[in-house]
């Protein structure tokens, strides 16, 4: 079993800065295998995708964030991190960590088994 919980979302002026925060509590066997990543999501929307991450290294990005996130991870916390800079009011939406126990898993949702609860992101001023 794999859960999720994302912190860090908050109010944000466009141009700042946040860092969301994701953490996998596993119990029993799982793979040492795996991506994790982030989508957002706005009411109404459905869930795009932002960001991954392999447990090997390999990073993904979304066009509109390109240069601006950057996605890391801690394979022995089983922790991911999305840094984001230069934020703009299209960012808002809530945030949520994803993982899956295989690579190239790619940016469709449906690819993805597990589900954090999302964190709220609104870039505003």
């Amino acid at each position: 079993q794999v859960q999720l919980t994302e912190s860090g979302g908050g109010l944000v002026q466009p141009g700042g800065s946040l860092r969301l925060s994701c953490v996998a509590f596993e119990s029993g066997w799982t793979y040492s295998r795996y991506t994790m990543g982030w989508f957002r999501q706005v009411p109404g929307k459905e869930r795009v995708f932002v960001a991954s991450i392999e447990s090997g290294g390999r990073t993904r990005y979304s066009d509109s964030v390109k240069g601006r996130f950057t996605i890391s991870g801690d394979n022995a916390q089983k922790m991911v991190y999305l840094q984001m800079n230069d934020l703009k009011p299209d960012d808002t939406g809530t945030y949520y960590c994803v993982k899956d126990f295989n690579w190239r898993v790619g940016s469709n949702p449906d690819s993805y088994e597990h589900w954090g609860k999302g964190t709220l992101v609104t870039v505003s001023n």
